[in-house]
Protein backbone atom coordinates (compact mmCIF):
# COMPACT_ATOMS: atom_id res chain seq x y z
CA UNK A 1 0.00 0.00 0.00
CA UNK A 2 1.78 3.21 -0.85
CA UNK A 3 1.67 6.02 0.96
CA UNK A 4 -1.16 8.92 0.34
CA UNK A 5 -2.48 11.78 2.00
CA UNK A 6 -6.19 12.62 0.71
CA UNK A 7 -6.15 13.29 -2.42
CA UNK A 8 -2.51 14.60 -2.68
CA UNK A 9 -1.33 11.41 -4.49
CA UNK A 10 1.63 9.53 -3.75
CA UNK A 11 3.97 10.65 -1.08
CA UNK A 12 7.80 9.64 -0.66
CA UNK A 13 8.47 7.77 2.76
CA UNK A 14 10.21 9.54 5.13
CA UNK A 15 13.29 8.45 7.12
CA UNK A 16 13.35 7.46 10.50
CA UNK A 17 13.98 10.65 12.45
CA UNK A 18 16.15 10.45 15.30
CA UNK A 19 16.25 11.27 19.07
CA UNK A 20 17.25 14.72 18.78
CA UNK A 21 14.51 15.21 16.15
CA UNK A 22 12.20 13.89 17.84
CA UNK A 23 12.95 15.88 21.28
CA UNK A 24 13.16 18.48 19.39
CA UNK A 25 9.87 18.82 16.35
CA UNK A 26 7.96 16.45 18.90
CA UNK A 27 8.37 19.75 21.68
CA UNK A 28 7.76 22.05 19.07
CA UNK A 29 4.61 21.16 17.41
CA UNK A 30 3.02 19.96 20.83
CA UNK A 31 4.09 24.12 22.15
CA UNK A 32 2.48 25.45 18.56
CA UNK A 33 -0.96 23.33 19.42
CA UNK A 34 -0.81 24.37 22.99
CA UNK A 35 -0.67 28.05 22.05
CA UNK A 36 -3.16 27.04 19.40
CA UNK A 37 -5.96 25.42 21.65
CA UNK A 38 -7.42 28.43 23.17
CA UNK A 39 -10.62 27.39 23.85
CA UNK A 40 -9.64 23.98 25.14
CA UNK A 41 -11.29 22.57 27.90
CA UNK A 42 -14.13 20.84 29.37
CA UNK A 43 -16.51 21.90 27.22
CA UNK A 44 -14.47 21.12 24.38
CA UNK A 45 -13.28 17.66 25.09
CA UNK A 46 -17.14 16.78 26.04
CA UNK A 47 -18.04 17.91 22.57
CA UNK A 48 -15.03 15.66 20.60
CA UNK A 49 -16.27 13.45 22.22
CA UNK A 50 -19.74 12.95 21.12
CA UNK A 51 -18.31 14.08 18.04
CA UNK A 52 -16.00 11.48 17.09
CA UNK A 53 -15.95 8.55 19.55
CA UNK A 54 -17.82 5.57 17.51
CA UNK A 55 -18.07 2.59 19.33
CA UNK A 56 -21.29 0.34 19.52
CA UNK A 57 -23.29 -1.37 22.69
CA UNK A 58 -22.07 -4.89 20.90
CA UNK A 59 -18.67 -4.07 20.88
CA UNK A 60 -18.76 -3.37 24.57
CA UNK A 61 -20.48 -6.69 24.87
CA UNK A 62 -18.21 -8.60 22.55
CA UNK A 63 -15.04 -7.26 24.93
CA UNK A 64 -16.37 -8.40 28.08
CA UNK A 65 -17.28 -11.29 27.15
CA UNK A 66 -14.04 -11.72 25.88
CA UNK A 67 -12.43 -11.26 28.40
CA UNK A 68 -14.36 -13.36 30.95
CA UNK A 69 -13.72 -16.13 27.86
CA UNK A 70 -9.71 -15.72 28.23
CA UNK A 71 -10.07 -16.08 32.10
CA UNK A 72 -12.00 -19.20 31.84
CA UNK A 73 -9.66 -20.49 28.94
CA UNK A 74 -6.58 -19.78 31.21
CA UNK A 75 -8.23 -21.75 34.21
CA UNK A 76 -8.93 -24.90 31.70
CA UNK A 77 -5.54 -24.54 30.62
CA UNK A 78 -3.79 -24.56 34.01
CA UNK A 79 -5.95 -27.34 35.31
CA UNK A 80 -5.65 -29.71 32.48
CA UNK A 81 -2.31 -29.09 30.56
CA UNK A 82 -0.24 -26.59 32.62
CA UNK A 83 -0.08 -28.07 36.71
CA UNK A 84 -0.15 -31.50 35.25
CA UNK A 85 2.87 -31.10 33.12
CA UNK A 86 4.62 -29.27 35.36
CA UNK A 87 4.19 -32.10 37.77
CA UNK A 88 5.14 -34.93 35.04
CA UNK A 89 8.58 -32.83 34.63
CA UNK A 90 8.95 -32.74 38.52
CA UNK A 91 9.49 -28.88 38.79
CA UNK A 92 10.78 -27.53 42.02
CA UNK A 93 7.43 -26.66 43.96
CA UNK A 94 8.22 -22.82 43.73
CA UNK A 95 8.38 -22.94 40.25
CA UNK A 96 5.66 -25.48 39.65
CA UNK A 97 3.61 -22.62 41.12
CA UNK A 98 4.80 -19.60 38.99
CA UNK A 99 5.30 -22.03 35.55
CA UNK A 100 1.56 -21.98 34.58
CA UNK A 101 1.23 -17.93 34.65
CA UNK A 102 4.49 -18.06 31.97
CA UNK A 103 3.24 -21.16 29.94
CA UNK A 104 -0.58 -19.07 29.73
CA UNK A 105 1.29 -15.93 28.51
CA UNK A 106 3.75 -17.76 26.12
CA UNK A 107 1.19 -19.03 24.26
CA UNK A 108 -0.96 -16.29 24.19
CA UNK A 109 1.47 -13.31 22.99
CA UNK A 110 2.94 -15.54 20.58
CA UNK A 111 -0.47 -15.61 19.08
CA UNK A 112 -1.31 -12.12 19.47
CA UNK A 113 2.67 -11.10 18.01
CA UNK A 114 2.06 -13.66 15.03
CA UNK A 115 -1.07 -11.99 13.68
CA UNK A 116 0.40 -8.31 14.50
CA UNK A 117 3.40 -9.54 12.06
CA UNK A 118 1.10 -10.69 9.50
CA UNK A 119 -0.76 -7.87 9.13
CA UNK A 120 2.14 -5.07 9.14
CA UNK A 121 4.38 -7.63 6.43
CA UNK A 122 1.98 -9.59 4.89
CA UNK A 123 -0.69 -7.36 3.78
CA UNK A 124 -0.82 -3.99 2.25
CA UNK A 125 -0.39 -1.86 5.42
CA UNK A 126 2.95 0.10 5.18
CA UNK A 127 2.40 0.89 8.88
CA UNK A 128 5.58 -0.06 9.72
CA UNK A 129 7.69 1.19 7.35
CA UNK A 130 5.85 4.28 6.80
CA UNK A 131 4.68 5.30 10.12
CA UNK A 132 3.61 8.99 9.01
CA UNK A 133 1.04 6.69 7.04
CA UNK A 134 -1.36 5.11 10.11
CA UNK A 135 -2.84 9.59 9.59
CA UNK A 136 -3.15 9.25 5.57
CA UNK A 137 -6.61 9.30 4.65
CA UNK A 138 -8.15 9.69 8.44
CA UNK A 139 -11.65 10.62 8.64
CA UNK A 140 -14.13 10.45 12.12
CA UNK A 141 -16.17 7.66 12.33
CA UNK A 142 -14.30 6.00 9.56
CA UNK A 143 -14.97 2.00 9.39
CA UNK A 144 -12.06 -0.46 11.02
CA UNK A 145 -10.98 -2.83 8.51
CA UNK A 146 -11.95 -6.27 9.84
CA UNK A 147 -8.62 -7.60 10.13
CA UNK A 148 -7.93 -5.19 12.56
CA UNK A 149 -10.87 -5.16 14.25
CA UNK A 150 -10.06 -9.04 15.56
CA UNK A 151 -6.64 -7.77 16.46
CA UNK A 152 -8.17 -5.10 18.52
CA UNK A 153 -11.00 -7.10 20.31
CA UNK A 154 -8.38 -9.86 20.77
CA UNK A 155 -5.97 -7.84 22.60
CA UNK A 156 -8.52 -5.30 24.31
CA UNK A 157 -10.28 -8.48 25.72
CA UNK A 158 -7.21 -9.38 27.01
CA UNK A 159 -5.63 -7.08 28.85
CA UNK A 160 -9.20 -6.55 30.44
CA UNK A 161 -8.61 -10.03 31.63
CA UNK A 162 -5.06 -8.63 32.73
CA UNK A 163 -6.28 -6.73 35.03
CA UNK A 164 -8.39 -8.86 37.19
CA UNK A 165 -5.23 -11.65 36.64
CA UNK A 166 -2.47 -9.71 37.75
CA UNK A 167 -4.64 -8.88 41.34
CA UNK A 168 -6.22 -12.58 41.68
CA UNK A 169 -4.50 -15.49 39.72
CA UNK A 170 -0.65 -13.90 38.92
CA UNK A 171 1.75 -13.87 41.56
CA UNK A 172 2.02 -10.43 43.62
CA UNK A 173 5.47 -9.06 43.14
CA UNK A 174 6.58 -5.29 44.18
CA UNK A 175 6.21 -4.18 40.71
CA UNK A 176 2.48 -5.73 40.39
CA UNK A 177 1.13 -2.06 41.31
CA UNK A 178 3.08 -0.35 38.59
CA UNK A 179 1.94 -3.80 36.17
CA UNK A 180 -1.89 -3.09 36.66
CA UNK A 181 -1.89 1.02 36.02
CA UNK A 182 0.44 -0.54 32.94
CA UNK A 183 -2.72 -2.47 31.72
CA UNK A 184 -5.00 -0.01 32.52
CA UNK A 185 -3.09 2.40 30.31
CA UNK A 186 -2.87 0.17 27.92
CA UNK A 187 -6.89 -0.74 28.09
CA UNK A 188 -7.53 2.86 27.65
CA UNK A 189 -5.57 3.17 24.68
CA UNK A 190 -6.83 0.32 23.02
CA UNK A 191 -10.46 1.29 23.92
CA UNK A 192 -9.98 4.89 23.30
CA UNK A 193 -8.02 4.52 19.61
CA UNK A 194 -10.20 1.91 18.63
CA UNK A 195 -13.25 4.66 19.47
CA UNK A 196 -11.43 7.56 17.43
CA UNK A 197 -10.43 5.40 14.76
CA UNK A 198 -6.80 5.31 15.76
CA UNK A 199 -6.35 1.69 15.03
CA UNK A 200 -3.28 2.15 12.13
CA UNK A 201 -0.80 3.16 14.71
CA UNK A 202 -2.62 0.57 17.56
CA UNK A 203 -1.38 -2.40 15.49
CA UNK A 204 2.41 -0.64 15.18
CA UNK A 205 2.38 -0.48 19.05
CA UNK A 206 0.92 -3.86 20.00
CA UNK A 207 3.55 -5.04 17.17
CA UNK A 208 6.72 -3.58 19.44
CA UNK A 209 5.49 -4.65 22.29
CA UNK A 210 4.67 -8.03 21.85
CA UNK A 211 7.70 -9.73 21.23
CA UNK A 212 9.52 -9.13 24.29
CA UNK A 213 6.74 -11.31 26.58
CA UNK A 214 7.26 -14.22 24.43
CA UNK A 215 11.47 -14.19 24.74
CA UNK A 216 10.55 -13.26 28.81
CA UNK A 217 8.09 -16.53 29.35
CA UNK A 218 10.25 -18.68 27.14
CA UNK A 219 12.85 -17.59 29.29
CA UNK A 220 11.11 -18.23 32.73
CA UNK A 221 10.19 -21.69 31.20
CA UNK A 222 13.39 -22.61 30.81
CA UNK A 223 14.97 -21.17 33.75
CA UNK A 224 11.93 -23.64 35.58
CA UNK A 225 12.85 -26.50 33.30
CA UNK A 226 16.96 -26.32 34.28
CA UNK A 227 16.57 -27.50 37.46
CA UNK A 228 13.39 -29.91 37.15
CA UNK A 229 14.12 -33.37 39.02
CA UNK A 230 16.52 -31.73 41.32
CA UNK A 231 19.00 -31.75 38.56
CA UNK A 232 20.67 -30.12 36.18
CA UNK A 233 19.80 -30.12 32.55
CA UNK A 234 22.13 -28.19 30.60
CA UNK A 235 19.93 -27.48 27.47
CA UNK A 236 17.65 -25.40 29.38
CA UNK A 237 20.32 -23.48 31.37
CA UNK A 238 21.86 -22.46 27.65
CA UNK A 239 18.40 -21.38 26.23
CA UNK A 240 17.57 -19.70 29.46
CA UNK A 241 20.68 -17.52 28.91
CA UNK A 242 19.99 -17.25 24.95
CA UNK A 243 16.58 -16.10 25.98
CA UNK A 244 18.15 -13.05 28.37
CA UNK A 245 20.37 -11.71 26.11
CA UNK A 246 18.06 -11.34 23.11
CA UNK A 247 15.40 -10.44 25.89
CA UNK A 248 17.58 -7.28 26.76
CA UNK A 249 18.40 -6.18 23.20
CA UNK A 250 15.15 -6.33 21.60
CA UNK A 251 13.82 -4.62 24.72
CA UNK A 252 15.64 -1.64 24.21
CA UNK A 253 15.24 -2.02 20.42
CA UNK A 254 11.54 -2.16 19.98
CA UNK A 255 10.36 -0.42 23.06
CA UNK A 256 13.21 2.24 23.55
CA UNK A 257 14.32 2.95 20.15
CA UNK A 258 11.40 1.79 16.96
CA UNK A 259 8.83 2.90 19.62
CA UNK A 260 9.37 6.79 20.41
CA UNK A 261 10.94 7.21 16.79
CA UNK A 262 8.50 5.09 14.70
CA UNK A 263 5.10 5.90 17.19
CA UNK A 264 5.69 8.71 19.09
CA UNK A 265 7.34 10.71 15.86
CA UNK A 266 3.97 10.00 13.94
CA UNK A 267 1.38 10.71 16.68
CA UNK A 268 2.89 13.84 17.66
CA UNK A 269 4.45 15.05 14.61
CA UNK A 270 3.27 13.40 11.79
CA UNK A 271 -0.56 13.76 13.08
CA UNK A 272 -1.03 17.25 12.65
CA UNK A 273 0.24 17.34 9.10
CA UNK A 274 -1.92 15.09 7.97
CA UNK A 275 -5.02 16.16 10.29
CA UNK A 276 -4.84 19.46 11.64
CA UNK A 277 -7.52 19.45 13.97
CA UNK A 278 -7.12 15.76 15.22
CA UNK A 279 -9.24 15.11 18.31
CA UNK A 280 -7.58 14.49 22.12
CA UNK A 281 -4.08 14.89 20.17
CA UNK A 282 -2.56 15.68 23.86
CA UNK A 283 -4.89 13.16 25.55
CA UNK A 284 -3.66 9.63 23.16
CA UNK A 285 0.00 11.52 23.34
CA UNK A 286 0.18 11.86 27.36
CA UNK A 287 -0.85 8.52 27.35
CA UNK A 288 1.67 6.94 24.71
CA UNK A 289 4.68 9.01 26.64
CA UNK A 290 3.48 7.21 29.68
CA UNK A 291 3.89 3.74 28.24
CA UNK A 292 7.25 4.56 27.30
CA UNK A 293 8.03 6.11 31.03
CA UNK A 294 7.16 3.04 32.25
CA UNK A 295 9.04 0.82 29.37
CA UNK A 296 11.99 2.71 30.66
CA UNK A 297 11.35 2.10 34.38
CA UNK A 298 11.44 -2.10 33.78
CA UNK A 299 14.21 -1.11 31.62
CA UNK A 300 16.31 0.04 34.51
CA UNK A 301 15.52 -3.25 36.22
CA UNK A 302 17.26 -4.82 33.35
CA UNK A 303 20.29 -2.70 33.20
CA UNK A 304 20.72 -3.45 37.53
CA UNK A 305 20.51 -7.16 36.39
CA UNK A 306 23.07 -6.48 33.90
CA UNK A 307 25.25 -4.74 36.23
CA UNK A 308 24.74 -7.36 38.69
CA UNK A 309 25.88 -10.38 36.44
CA UNK A 310 29.26 -8.54 35.97
CA UNK A 311 30.31 -8.20 39.27
CA UNK A 312 29.11 -10.99 41.03
CA UNK A 313 28.10 -14.87 40.81
CA UNK A 314 24.75 -14.68 42.65
CA UNK A 315 21.32 -12.41 41.73
CA UNK A 316 18.40 -11.61 43.49
CA UNK A 317 15.70 -10.37 42.03
CA UNK A 318 14.96 -6.68 43.80
CA UNK A 319 11.48 -6.92 43.10
CA UNK A 320 10.25 -9.92 44.92
CA UNK A 321 9.29 -10.22 48.55
CA UNK A 322 11.48 -11.86 50.82
CA UNK A 323 9.74 -15.33 52.59
CA UNK A 324 9.82 -15.11 56.39
CA UNK A 325 11.73 -18.17 56.24
CA UNK A 326 15.12 -17.15 54.70
CA UNK A 327 16.00 -20.72 53.72
CA UNK A 328 12.74 -20.63 51.47
CA UNK A 329 14.15 -17.79 49.35
CA UNK A 330 12.58 -18.11 45.69
CA UNK A 331 14.25 -15.94 43.29
CA UNK A 332 11.88 -14.18 41.49
CA UNK A 333 11.19 -13.54 37.98
CA UNK A 334 11.22 -9.72 36.63
CA UNK A 335 8.04 -9.13 35.26
CA UNK A 336 7.02 -6.43 32.92
CA UNK A 337 3.84 -5.17 31.45
CA UNK A 338 2.28 -7.27 28.53
CA UNK A 339 -0.10 -4.55 25.70
CA UNK A 340 -1.02 -6.46 29.00
CA UNK A 341 1.08 -6.32 29.49
CA UNK A 342 1.97 -6.69 30.03
CA UNK A 343 3.99 -6.61 33.20
CA UNK A 344 7.63 -6.91 34.58
CA UNK A 345 9.19 -11.05 34.77
CA UNK A 346 12.37 -12.34 34.61
CA UNK A 347 15.07 -14.58 33.97
CA UNK A 348 18.25 -16.29 35.43
CA UNK A 349 21.64 -17.61 35.12
CA UNK A 350 22.84 -20.72 36.51
CA UNK A 351 26.08 -21.90 38.62
CA UNK A 352 26.84 -24.92 37.13
CA UNK A 353 30.21 -25.39 38.23
CA UNK A 354 29.22 -25.81 41.70
CA UNK A 355 25.91 -27.46 41.01
CA UNK A 356 24.14 -24.59 42.54
CA UNK A 357 21.11 -23.18 40.42
CA UNK A 358 20.52 -19.38 40.87
CA UNK A 359 18.17 -17.60 39.15
CA UNK A 360 18.46 -14.31 38.29
CA UNK A 361 15.74 -12.00 37.57
CA UNK A 362 15.28 -9.64 34.29
CA UNK A 363 12.71 -7.11 34.53
CA UNK A 364 10.39 -5.99 31.61
CA UNK A 365 7.11 -5.40 30.63
CA UNK A 366 4.05 -4.51 27.93
CA UNK A 367 -0.19 -4.11 25.11
CA UNK A 368 -1.36 -1.23 23.63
Amino acid sequence: MSGHTGDAGPVEVEPMPGYLDLITKASTVMLGAWRDCSPCGLELSKQTLLDNANITLTEITLFFFCAFLWTQIRRGLTESLFQPLAQWCRLLPKDAAKMPESAWKLVFYTMSWSYSTYLLFFTSYSFFHDPPSVFYNWKSGMSVPTDIAIAYLIQGSFYGHSIYATVYMDVWRKDSAVMVVHHIITLALISFSYAFRYHNVGILVLFLHDINDIQLEFTKLNIYLKSRGEGYHLLNDVLSNMGSVSFSITWFWFRLYWFPLKVLYATCVSSLQSVPNIPFYFFFNTLLLALLLMNIYWFLFIVVFVVKVLKVKEVNDVREYEDEEGDNKAAGLLREPQAENHGGDDAGHHNSGQGKHVQNGVNKKKHL
